[in-house]
């Protein structure tokens, strides 16, 4: 069956709304490498959007999830719980930065991570409102869509939003956007629409994802700890795309030595298999009464399994030295492009979380920051877009990548953004 069967299937059988960005329809993958039905061989820079920070089908996580596989699959830990599940929270309470007692649950979905906080955060204020950051992204379920800061295709169609959601902007300087701008938006909110004593949380991406690959300014998070601090505001960190590794530490908070009262995650945690969780300070997080946080699936045997493993890889083969390392290496190359392409605005983001921005006479310029992955893709290098004008590309790939497959995706590239531009 080849990619276009497959493609012909796929249209008659999966609703519109499943966007899909290649019709390359995967056979195999190892690491950074993907074969498709057609047998083309790809080199994955999407990394399934930050999940498999580990590669594909890691031995050491393949090994502990057929273990498993062999033990039990499901019991649901409501039920019958089990001793693997107990021991990742232990591991993520240790690590989630925060000099403080710390408590987990699990789910199964970053949106069901950020839904089950937002609970968590009005159960331990007593009040309802929220705070969330125009350009961010946290999920598609409603609660998740409502925090979003993008309405297409996020939220168009949908109908209302969830009430006592107050978006502010993010700081995006290539846009005219300061900390100073963002900072005053919040004052102005609430001096005119928000009493802050309404407010159960303020929650953020320390990097903006879907949004663009935006790092917050150091100021604007310790601003935002502040403002958490005097009015009894519960700070929540979106690190569901920055976790485990991929910002050069195992949480983007790391970096900035400031940590949040929750903590969302997902994507990298299971390596490939659905896992999500909070973490965070034991007395908040003990506020929901037993039976009002979980799910069915919540904490899967499997995915706790790849969980506990992702966290020895990342461990035992210094898989934050790596994403450092590599993103170096990459921003290196990205600057010695732009040297001849005036289109690349501008080239951001900590460790192995990195983009590219394309900006053509002042406007930014979505049509080439599409056919440049499409070219990359004619190649054989999978890219990914983001941005909220969608001209931003972002580079994902696995921080297990091979050296010479590395070396390979960069040449690609290169010859991608020139063919794109005529050049």
């Amino acid at each position: 069956m080849s990619n276009a069967d497959l493609h012909a299937r796929r249209t008659a059988a999966l609703a519109r709304g499943v966007g899909v960005m290649t019709q390359n329809f995967v056979t195999k993958a190892e690491n950074a490498i993907v074969t498709d039905a057609d047998g083309n061989r790809l080199i994955d820079f999407a990394a399934g959007i930050a999940v498999v920070n580990t590669g594909h089908c890691h031995p050491k996580v393949m090994e502990a999830v057929k273990a498993q596989l062999d033990a039990f699959t499901h019991t649901c830990h409501q039920v019958l719980p089990y001793e693997p599940y107990v021991r990742l929270a232990e591991r993520l309470n240790a690590a989630v930065p925060g000099d403080f007692a710390k408590k987990s649950i699990f789910v199964t979905t970053g949106a069901e991570a950020v839904e089950n906080a937002i609970k968590i955060a009005r159960a331990y204020t007593g009040r309802p409102a929220v705070i969330a950051f125009g350009g961010g992204f946290h999920g598609r379920t409603f609660m998740g869509m409502t925090l979003t800061g993008k309405v297409v295709p996020y939220k168009k169609g949908f109908g209302a939003m969830m009430p006592d959601v107050y978006h502010v902007p993010f700081p995006t300087g290539l846009h005219g956007v300061t900390t100073a701008d963002s900072l005053a938006a919040l004052d102005k909110l609430f001096k005119a629409d928000l009493d802050p004593a309404r407010v159960a949380a303020i929650i953020f991406e320390p990097v903006q994802g879907e949004g663009g690959f935006y790092p917050a300014p150091q100021d604007l998070v310790a601003r935002i700890r502040e403002l958490c601090d005097t009015h009894g505001i519960v700070m929540i960190a979106d690190e569901v795309q920055t976790g485990f590794a991929r910002t050069g530490s195992l949480f983007a908070m790391e970096g900035y030595g400031i940590a949040a009262d929750l903590t969302t995650m997902a994507k990298g945690l299971g390596g490939g298999m659905p896992i999500a969780a909070v973490t965070g300070k034991a007395e908040v997080m003990d506020a929901a009464d037993p039976g009002g946080l979980g799910g069915t699936y919540g904490g899967n045997p499997l995915g706790i399994a790849a969980g506990n493993a992702v966290m020895d890889v990342i461990e035992e083969e210094g898989l934050c030295a790596r994403a450092n390392d590599l993103g170096e290496r990459l921003k290196a190359r990205l600057a010695e492009i732009q040297k001849t392409t005036p289109e690349m605005a501008e080239i951001r983001g900590p460790g192995f979380m990195v983009a590219a921005e394309f900006i053509t006479d002042g406007v930014p310029d979505a049509d080439l920051t599409n056919r440049i992955r499409l070219e990359a893709l004619n190649r054989g290098l999978v890219l990914l877009t983001c941005g909220v004008y969608a001209n931003v590309i972002r580079f994902l790939a696995p921080l297990t990548i091979d050296e010479a497959h590395f070396a390979e995706a960069l040449d690609i590239l290169e010859a991608a953004i020139k063919a794109a531009r005529g050049a």
